[in-house]
């Protein structure tokens, strides 16, 4: 099969989407498809022989990441020449519509995703009263597709009551082979100022106001009022890093760490608190259990599908429950360890080639599927 990719963010910029996407492309290559992926261009790149590079710009308030710009004409000419039998758009940006419209004149059939709830972001940015606009606009453009993915049931759900035609789950997963409790890092731990079993808590993700971060810092400060050694860690980065530092010169600040490096940062950390509550899904919940690190989040996206509140983490619904949960693991060592274990057992059953099988099958089946006519143009 020939199968088309296209998104707005791919690696290496870092977030759950780039890294999603690049999970799906590289695995359908593994199973011997041939993936065209159309992405924005990124500084100082070089399209490999199966992308297609458009132009793209700076996303406001997030310089380390572009959208890409519209390309209508420039994809229907590359798939009128390689025709795909399917196609996947990951985003829903100026270059993720253009592709609708283009899939939908030639009649290739589309699958899209709904990575990231745009409505759910915007009270965080003074937008609230955009909030009914913009769901009607993801609305309007996943019902193009002939079938839209999410990663759990609880958006499926939420999706079909809200008038997107055919919401479907794509499970996600996480590489057990590279998040992994043994990354522990001593010598890591050292470099933080960590002494035998000083008390680390860590944050994975952008630092940004939709993340909810203040609550974070709110728990911390709670923690050091019994831990007063306690630490806090945080890897990434984004447009609050600063002020953030700035506000507490304490916290220790990692950027942005990849691959062996982040399994590294992710499994020295003795507790992980996640406090956002605009997350589609939350790849960093998986990665943190799979690390064998005890897990405080909110009971919704990944771990609402994962979590096990008092077995392998702790699942809260509100931010006092946040709070008190971390207080709570972080004077409580035995209980830590026991969660973080039962979660790295719990991680071992999700397997990143199972998803992708998954998703190969759905592909497949929308082209052989394929409308033998052209759809009218949007």
């Amino acid at each position: 099969m020939r199968y088309a990719i296209v998104t707005e963010t791919y690696p290496p910029e870092v977030n759950g989407v780039a890294l999603t996407v690049q999970g799906l492309e590289h695995g359908l290559r593994n199973r011997g498809h041939e993936v065209d992926l159309i992405r924005p261009r990124q500084s100082q790149d070089t399209a490999a022989t199966h992308e297609v590079l458009v132009r793209g710009a700076s996303l406001p308030r997030y310089p380390g990441l572009r959208f890409g710009l519209p390309a209508p004409q420039r994809l229907a000419q590359h798939w009128q020449q390689r025709r795909p039998d399917a196609i996947y758009i990951a985003t829903e940006g100026p270059l993720g519509w253009s592709a609708m419209r283009s899939a939908r004149r030639l009649g290739i059939p589309v699958a899209s995703g709904l990575h990231t709830r745009f409505d759910e972001y915007l009270p965080d940015y003074g937008a609230a009263w955009l909030q009914a606009a913009a769901l009607a606009w993801m609305r309007r453009f996943h019902n193009q597709a002939d079938v839209t993915l999410v990663p759990t049931q609880e958006l499926r759900q939420f999706l079909q009551d809200n008038g997107f035609a055919r919401p479907r789950q794509l499970a996600r997963a996480v590489d057990g082979r590279q998040f992994d409790p043994q990354q522990r890092s001593a010598a890591l731990r050292a470099e933080w100022g960590i002494e035998g079993q000083g008390l680390v808590v860590i944050h994975v993700g952008r630092i940004a106001a939709e993340k909810n971060l203040g609550l974070a810092v709110k728990a911390f400060r709670r923690i050091q009022q019994q831990r007063p050694k306690a630490r806090f860690v945080w890897v990434g980065d984004g447009p609050l890093r600063e002020r953030l530092a700035y506000e507490n010169p304490d916290f220790i600040f990692c950027g942005i760490q990849r691959g062996e490096a982040l399994a590294r940062h992710f499994a020295s950390g003795d507790l992980f608190l996640f406090p956002s509550r605009s997350e589609t899904f939350g790849n960093v919940t998986l990665e943190s259990m799979a690390s064998g690190v005890a897990t405080v989040a909110f009971n919704y996206g990944a771990a609402r599908e994962h979590l096990r509140s008092g077995h392998n983490g702790v699942a809260v619904e509100n931010d006092e429950s946040f709070i008190a949960a971390a207080v709570q693991l972080a004077s409580d060592e035995e209980m830590r360890t026991t969660l973080g274990a039962n979660a790295s057992r719990a991680m071992q059953r999700l397997h990143p080639e199972q998803v992708v099988a998954e998703f190969d099958a759905l592909l497949s089946a929308l082209a052989n599927r394929r409308r033998p006519h052209a759809f009218a143009a949007a």
